[in-house]
């Protein structure tokens, strides 16, 4: 079902199937979200957990058993239940059921909360662990954004602006986009600036650490832009559908990496994830902000 926040400055529709944005409007009409096309991309904003990206095979390991989760975890085909809807807040749950206890053997409610405040939308992941065991886990967002953002106006006339100078460090991939250990700097231009083009993703993802925790979509030509903060986020991937002139690229705020080359991963000792004790509740907010 499509649920709708609504305020003077935005109109914000989400699908509580997958708890996945379906639309970010401003008053005169203009769609931000990219609007999934089968021949680029059908999807419009993931939500990952309780892991990003892909395991290896498929499969990882915990407390000696062997598990099989599809990418980006079970969130994103999972109905999630509305437990608060008003004018400019939705809150959606997941419980851990059979089904997800087959892929991930924790008692756990998962929340996820959109509210807007003014043109800036929060979204909020938060996870309770209701086991007596520690969880582990990772948390992202994967939305994409049009590109162009208005007519006229081209694919590579964009750039994603960095809110700091500096250059981040680009985190190694495999060709199958698996962690191989090769980090290198990512050299950005221009007091902080990416220029989009195409063939930037002709290898997939970019996936960034030790990054500034905000970045714009802006042109220099045009008058509207996308910033995305993230301030808990300890990764950011900038993606789009590898060599096609697909119009959007996705600011995927990351908590952890996928496995590493080769490995099948126990996720008591991968890096980066998160490590939830019993009892104990994990929550990290991300923003778009709308201009």
């Amino acid at each position: 079902m499509i649920y709708t926040l609504e305020n003077d400055s935005l109109k914000v529709q989400v699908n509580s199937h997958g708890g996945e944005l379906w639309s970010i409007q401003t008053k005169d009409g203009a769609e931000y979200l990219w609007q999934g096309d089968e021949t680029y991309w059908k999807d419009r904003a993931l939500n990952l957990f309780p892991y990003i990206a892909r395991l290896t095979e498929g499969k990882y390991m915990l407390d000696g058993k062997t598990y099989e989760m599809p990418i980006h975890g079970f969130v994103n085909s999972s109905d999630l239940e509305v437990e608060e809807h008003t004018a400019q807040r939705l809150v959606l749950k997941l419980t851990d059921s059979e089904n997800t206890r087959e892929m991930y053997p924790f008692a756990f409610v998962y929340w996820l909360t959109y509210e807007l405040v003014g043109n800036k939308l929060n979204v909020t992941f938060a996870v309770e662990n209701n086991d007596k065991k520690v969880m582990y886990f990772g948390v992202g967002g994967h939305p994409g954004f049009a590109v162009p953002l208005e007519k006229g106006l081209a694919f590579e006339d964009y750039c994603l602006q960095f809110e700091a100078p500096g250059n981040p460090i680009r985190v190694g991939f495999s060709e199958d986009c698996f962690v191989n250990g090769e980090d290198s700097e990512f050299i950005l231009s221009d007091g902080g600036k990416l220029p989009l083009a195409h063939n930037l993703f002709d290898q997939d993802a970019i996936v960034l650490t030790d990054m500034a925790k905000a970045v714009t979509l802006c042109s220099e030509k045009g008058t509207r832009s996308v910033r995305v903060s993230y301030p808990q986020m300890n990764f950011l991937g900038i993606w789009h559908m590898p060599f096609t002139d697909a119009p959007y690229v996705c600011i995927e705020p990351w908590s952890a990496l996928p496995s590493r080359k080769g490995r099948i991963e126990d996720l008591s000792e991968q890096p980066n994830l998160v490590h939830l004790p019993a009892g104990k509740r994990y929550e990290n907010t991300w923003s778009i902000e709308i201009f």
